[in-house]
């Protein structure tokens, strides 16, 4: 975000606003590997200033493949609304017995109300204009005062302390309306101790400096990191169905038929001629991998083997890189499929996706297991975390994908009424269990029979 800063005279000062590359809420390993690929070579190739985040927490696959290749986890951001931060003014305080001289002429330089703040960053007031006549019209007889014993009283005298508190990290639609309705033009802003760290105005929050986000792996608004609505989208780089985006103005954005962003995210590094540090190269692989099912999803195209070669050279070096690649995808599979330790709650959220079709709202979520036999006595359980998760969202039915990486097959438990699941071509192998045999992909096999049955 940008920040506005001052240096020790009070000039205003300008921080550069970063560009936030963050894939899909409940990011799977391909979310998160894009999403640190691309801000690399948003860097690398356009001199922008990226910064790598995912919207929600890591799973078990991510982090072995985060700790694998000693790669840094991507900053956290649940919500791109803009906050206080990103329009606080951080003036240089004066203390309470500061002349008011002193805060004359830091306004004048500033532009903005002075703050008074006592030593230990506790806000006292705010000097303004009309602070000091509201002061000096009850306190001093105008006519004759001296201007040089007006300019000589204390600062803690002539401030305002009534002045409304919004802290740093608070969003500043949460309070735009509250402010309308005040008359007042400044305010502070606080830390998390309440201490001072800036002011702000009611023109400041009307207009806030947008979160710049770049969407890796998704196009979908119900999938993007909450805000989208109050952020700038710059860029769109996706491998799923389109859904609608709705922007001021034209962006950059491209959705192409291949296994994982992680592909896309490759091409365009070799594209460039740039050479992805290990770490990177490694991550990129990693999201390859898990979108494909190490080639066995039919999501894989020539495209996915070929950056997955030129990703395996750089990140375990030319020599036996294949053997290497084939080794490490079999553990990274396992490290996903380990539900052994894993709630109903977990399984059922950990990679869910939200999707309408006209008006009906579903979910979708997938797991993977290296066997049937480790999910199949708790699905009474799983199917009451279907349920709980169904009303929390306010869904019209919701899924859960389990899909046995071994044998390449999957079984679907659902919630819902009868009616949205009574048309799917599969047999049904218990009470809300259908038998999915050769289905892997979610996004290529499953979904696009959700939506033919809902449509049709």
């Amino acid at each position: 975000m940008t920040k506005a800063l001052t240096n020790g005279q009070g000039a205003m000062l300008e921080t550069r606003q970063p560009i936030y590359v963050v894939g899909h809420k409940n990011p799977d390993t391909d979310a998160v590997a894009s999403a640190i690929g691309y801000a690399w070579l948003l860097r690398e190739r356009d001199g922008m200033e990226t910064v790598a985040a995912r919207a929600g927490s890591v799973n078990a696959q991510t982090r072995f493949a985060l700790d694998y290749f000693v790669a840094p986890t991507p900053m956290l951001l649940e919500d791109a609304s803009p906050r206080f931060e990103a329009i606080t003014n951080c003036i240089e305080p004066l203390t309470p017995d500061t002349p008011l001289s002193a805060a004359w002429q830091l306004s004048a330089k500033t532009h903005r109300a002075a703050p008074i703040v006592e030593a230990d960053g506790t806000p006292v007031g705010l000097v303004t204009g009309q602070s000091v006549f509201g002061y000096l019209s009850q306190r001093l007889d105008m006519t004759y005062a001296v201007f040089g014993k007006l300019i000589a009283i204390p600062c803690g005298e002539a401030c305002d302390t009534d002045v409304p508190k919004f802290a740093l990290t608070d969003r500043i639609s949460d309070h735009r309306e509250r402010v309308m309705r005040t008359q007042r033009d400044d305010f502070w802003v606080v830390d998390g101790d309440g201490k001072y760290a800036g002011i702000c105005t009611r023109a400041d929050m009307l207009h806030p400096p947008r979160v710049k986000l770049v969407l890796v792996d998704h196009n979908e608004p119900g999938q993007a990191v909450n805000g989208l609505a109050e952020a700038e989208l710059v860029e769109v780089l996706d491998h799923h169905r389109l859904g609608t985006i709705n922007t001021n103005m034209p962006i950059s954005f491209h959705v192409d038929v291949v296994g994982s962003c992680s592909t896309l995210v490759a091409e365009r590094a070799r594209i460039a001629r740039l050479t992805p540090p290990k770490e990177v190269a490694g991550m990129l692989l990693s999201g390859l991998l898990s979108d494909t099912l190490a080639f066995k999803s039919p999501t894989t195209t020539t495209r996915d083997r070929g950056s997955a070669a030129w990703l395996a050279w750089h990140a375990f070096g030319m020599d036996d890189a294949e053997r290497k690649m084939n080794e490490f995808a079999d553990a990274l599979l396992q490290a996903g499929a380990d539900v052994s330790g894993r709630s109903a709650q977990d399984m059922v959220q950990a990679d869910l996706k939200l999707f309408e079709s006209g008006p009906v709202k579903f979910g979708v979520a997938q797991v993977e297991v290296t066997s049937f036999n480790a999910i199949l006595p708790r699905m009474d359980e799983i199917r009451a975390a279907l349920k709980a998760l169904q009303e929390q969202r306010s869904l019209d039915f919701v899924a859960l994908m389990i899909t046995d990486i071994v044998e390449n097959n999957s079984l679907l438990a659902g919630v819902g009424e009868t009616r949205f699941f009574e048309r799917l071509p599969f047999s049904r192998k218990a009470d809300g269990v259908w038998d999915m045999p050769g289905v892997v992909s979610r996004k290529k096999q499953l979904l696009p029979t959700l939506l033919g049955m809902l449509q049709g």
